[in-house]
């Protein structure tokens, strides 16, 4: 096997799907459509009885590369990002889409075709769906601080790990139901196909993040109480000296939220739904 291509797929993998060609085969595979954009898809399929999720990445082209680099943006060419994000999130113990295969062929960025292979986590709920649940049926006072202080301590050991999301939205968090009913707030972080990866995380990539968060648990209800709480077990500090020494930064989270409500809803928030506006006499 040449240097721009890999392979690494389980034995009972190879026997059901076949020895040879194997590649092209998973490339091949059809199943149940999750996303379907260009130059790449999402698909659910059962293998040997068990479900398994595949991302084919079939090459972005030339012009996809040259337009994210204009915009100042990494492009991503091929499944190995992701790869590598579930691996990291491995050392550092973030449950997430355990990998369960991966390949690559083709040495041009543009032309590179690549697929990962993860095992289906069952039944699981996004956060998402659980606040929009929480509009009809509000969730008892202690689940939600718990969920809360749960998704504040997976931020913090992620971007304190060097990474960010880059879709972190509470679509891509999600709560284990069966661990749920014994007890245990287990989340799983997903979607790690743009994740960044750094010795430290820059301060605009974790405000982004955080930004994105904050906008995307708008609608879920939480309090002045649930924000600050929140920011107060992400940071691990007293309130006084984060609004002391990071004001600035959370000011700009907060306008970033803002906005992408905004572009999204093409209405402003409710005071109610960004906790309390931080303003420069704060």
């Amino acid at each position: 096997m040449s240097a721009c291509n890999e392979m690494m797929l389980p034995e009972r993998l190879k026997l059901k799907l076949g020895q040879h060609d194997l590649f092209d085969r998973v490339m091949a595979l059809d199943g149940e459509v999750f996303r379907d954009v260009p130059g790449r898809k999402t698909i659910r399929v059962i293998i040997d009885e068990q479900p398994y999720f595949i991302k084919q990445h079939f090459g972005v082209g030339w012009s996809e590369i040259f337009k994210n680099l204009l915009a100042f943006k990494i492009p991503i060419v091929s499944a190995s990002t992701e790869k590598l994000a579930i691996e990291k999130l491995g050392e550092i113990g973030i449950p997430t889409t355990p990998l369960a295969g991966f390949g690559a062929r083709g040495c041009s960025p543009a032309s590179r075709q690549s697929f990962l292979i993860t095992r289906d986590l069952g039944d699981i709920i996004s956060l998402e769906t659980l606040a929009d649940a929480w509009l009809i049926n509000p969730p008892q006072a202690r689940f939600k601080r718990q969920l809360l202080l749960a998704v504040a301590g997976l931020a913090a050991n992620l971007h304190d790990s060097g990474l960010n999301h880059r879709d972190f939205y509470i679509c891509h968090i999600c709560l284990d139901k069966p661990a749920l009913v014994d007890g245990e707030i287990r989340l799983y972080l997903i979607d790690l196909h743009r994740v960044g990866i750094r010795e430290t995380i820059r301060p605009r990539d974790r405000m982004k993040d955080m930004a994105a968060l904050y906008f995307s648990a708008m609608n879920a209800g939480l309090t002045v109480r649930d924000y600050l709480r929140f920011l107060q077990h992400y940071r691990q500090k007293p309130l006084k000296q984060i609004f002391k020494e990071e004001f600035q930064f959370w000011q700009q989270v907060q306008q970033r939220a803002i906005k992408l409500y905004i572009k999204l809803h093409r209405v402003e928030p409710t005071l109610a739904q960004i906790g309390a506006k931080l303003g420069a006499n704060h």
